[in-house]
């Protein structure tokens, strides 16, 4: 990169740079200062953002709730008009037979009766307002994490969406739900964006839940086996497509199992389009459609912080 600065000689701040090239600590200096005026931009337009922009914004793209809440067609593509309405169906080996909820507003077949406080308590700590306990593959070990305005936005948001009468039948499962997925969660800080790794660490693990898809689960098939995050090999279903089955794939940076090879643009056209390195495409059980709508500095975080990551083979 060569930027073609020629300083004033009647101003006495030191050397002139007339064909362009710069010295590299120059260099780096200078795009450091770019990269923090980024951020602090980036946080600047996080506190003019209102609760019910931030939760449209995390609902629609990052956090992909209509990746399970909106059915799917026999190609797996949303169905227009019904988003959010629930009834996405599916079969698993351990789990049982599992519908997706109606998460619209809809008084009789929704979340409409529910309370802001109550919504919010059934995303992070996975309880209706009746007491139940709802049941996976809602993401209780990554939503737990989840800010208090980010919470708070998601379940403002969803309260304002169009209400869509459409009755969806309890899932059937073959093992005991806990009586509670872990300690109430009452308060969780919001990272600073410009922290570019923590909140990326944040955007991948509790909003976007890549962990979740990504990361095998401990023997007994309930929890995630954190020890091998970003390792893939978990059974996942695309949705729309009954009876098949697809293993996650390993998004660690090691170079031969994982992404390591992987360029930046390639892992963020794969997260926001499905297409690998290779040109071939991912299975719609990856949320791409949802993810295409992030915004460039959330995805730029994301994948800087998937670099930090430990390493991981494939075992399967």
């Amino acid at each position: 990169m060569r930027l073609n600065i020629v300083r004033d000689r009647a101003t006495p701040v030191g050397r002139v740079w007339s064909d362009g090239a710069l010295p590299r600590k120059v260099l780096a200096a200078i795009l450091a200062i770019c990269g923090g005026a980024a951020l602090l931009t980036a946080e600047r337009a996080a506190s003019a953002e209102t609760l019910l922009q931030r939760g449209a914004y995390l609902t629609e793209s990052v956090a992909a709730c209509g990746r399970c809440h909106t059915p799917r067609d026999g190609r797996s593509f949303p169905i227009a008009g019904m988003e959010m309405a629930g009834g996405t169906e599916f079969d698993d080996a351990d789990l049982g037979h599992v519908v997706a909820p109606n998460i619209t507003p809809d008084r009789e077949t929704g979340i409409g009766r529910w309370t802001q406080a109550q919504v919010v308590d059934a995303i992070r700590n996975g309880v209706r307002p009746d007491g139940t306990i709802i049941g996976p593959p809602m993401p209780f070990s990554a939503y737990d994490d989840l800010s208090d305005r980010d919470a708070n936005a998601i379940a403002a948001y969803l309260r304002t969406i169009k209400p869509i009468r459409h009755a969806t039948p309890k899932s059937q499962y073959k093992m005991a739900l806990p009586e509670s997925h872990g300690p109430t969660v009452t308060h969780v800080e919001e990272p600073r964006r410009t922290d570019r790794l923590a909140y990326g660490a944040y955007l991948a693990g509790p909003v976007a839940h890549c962990i979740g898809c990504h990361t095998p689960l401990r023997e007994g098939g309930q929890q995630l086996d954190r020890k091998r995050a970003f390792a893939g090999g978990r059974r996942l279903h695309p949705y729309g497509q009954p009876g098949i089955v697809i293993m996650s794939r390993n998004i660690s940076p090691d170079p031969d199992d994982g992404i390591g090879k992987w360029s930046d643009a390639e892992i963020k056209r794969a997260t926001i389009a499905g297409i690998r390195p290779d040109g071939t495409r991912l299975s719609p059980a990856m949320p791409y459609p949802w993810y295409k709508k992030m915004a460039p500095a959330d995805l730029d975080a994301m994948v800087a912080y998937l670099r930090t990551v430990a390493p991981q083979k494939n075992t399967e």
